[in-house]
């Protein structure tokens, strides 16, 4: 289960979307997370997390998109579980071709 976020989505988007703005309006990209962050009461690292994730997503920056990111740990747990089968599976495969096997004492 993933861990509770400090932060609704809604103030998430927000934050990216002001910090966005801002650069737009005024052409630098300096100063307009922290200003951002000091307005809504947020961790400047926070904003800036949230910022850059927000690029990498849109494709602005080189980096894993976060449907990419859902996709591979989702992909991961799905082999994790497939390799337990796997294991159980060859272990049960172990136990009855002993059982079978007729040179063996029981």
């Amino acid at each position: 289960m993933p861990a509770k976020r400090k932060y609704p989505d809604e103030l998430r988007e927000r934050a990216v979307r002001m910090v966005f703005e801002i650069r737009e309006q005024t052409g630098v990209r300096t100063g307009s997370i922290s200003r951002v962050a000091d307005q809504l009461g947020i961790n400047r690292e926070a904003v800036r997390n949230w910022v850059r994730q927000a690029e990498v997503d849109d494709g602005k920056r080189p980096g894993t998109s976060t449907t990419d990111a859902q996709k591979i740990a989702e992909l991961e747990r799905e082999v994790r579980e497939l390799r337990r089968a796997n294991e159980i599976l060859k272990a049960a495969s172990a136990f009855f071709a002993r059982e079978l096997d007729p040179r063996l004492p029981r």
